[in-house]
């Protein structure tokens, strides 16, 4: 019997109408769907592949990985998790594992890739619109301009005091955990009128404010996928 396929698909943002044409296709022949489950036992991602595709008549995997700072504590969820897969792939079932955003960017998804991969299983990734695509959209303005970058920074990164004062447009993804730290750099810098914060982009619960300056205390009530975007002068 050949093994079977494992595939990282992103879902993309939130907005089920963002999901790719591939990504469906991919979801609607795979057998085994495996979704990131929280401890609460919510599943966002499978929510938001649900609101394109019916996934009735599939058997939904739950995947658990743990928020542990500690490397070899994630490292070993990960070996969990791939045991499990592992075991449909062995049957030679096919396996899509859905994945908020896109596959490359911040993705738990990757990790097991590179388990999988590893042991001799056929993985492939199949990309989804970035937060941060869908955030610029929201607020129609351009991340980009001629010749200024994009720097694209997790919130919790060290160093973000030197970030801040890099050219062009920062996104700041992540940015829940560490409100308060940023928005009081972006005060002592003169920026919060630049910066402007997306919280739970395309789906029911959305936050949107467009100047820090005068939503710093509408932006407390910010979820989890939160992202602050700073644009240029």
């Amino acid at each position: 019997m050949s093994k079977g396929r494992f595939f990282g698909v992103g879902v993309g943002p939130g907005d089920p109408e963002l999901i790719t044409v591939k990504a469906l296709r991919i979801l609607g022949k795979c057998p085994v769907v495996a979704a990131p489950r929280t401890r609460s036992g919510e599943m966002l991602a499978l929510d938001i592949a649900r609101g394109a595709l019916d996934l009735t008549d599939k058997e939904i995997l739950p995947i658990e990985f743990t928020m542990e700072r500690d490397a070899s504590k994630r490292a070993e969820s990960y070996r969990i998790a791939a045991d499990a897969i592992a075991k449909q792939l062995d049957a030679g079932r096919d396996v899509a594992m859905v994945n908020l955003g896109d596959v490359s960017i911040f993705a738990t998804v990757c990790y097991l890739i590179a388990e999988l991969a590893e042991r001799g299983y056929a993985c492939e990734m199949v990309p989804g619109v970035t937060s941060f695509s869908a955030i610029g959209s929201r607020l129609g303005i351009s991340l980009t301009e001629m010749n200024a970058p994009l720097h694209i920074i997790p919130a919790s990164a060290k160093g973000l005091d030197k970030a801040l004062d890099l050219p062009g447009s920062l996104v700041l993804m992540k940015s829940a955990s560490q409100l308060d730290e940023v928005m009081a750099a972006l005060e002592a810098r003169g920026m919060l009128h630049r910066a402007k914060l997306v919280s739970n982009c395309g789906l029911p619960d959305e936050l949107v404010i467009e100047d820090l300056s005068e939503g710093a205390e509408l932006a407390k009530s910010a979820g989890y996928f939160t992202t602050i975007v700073i644009t240029g002068e």
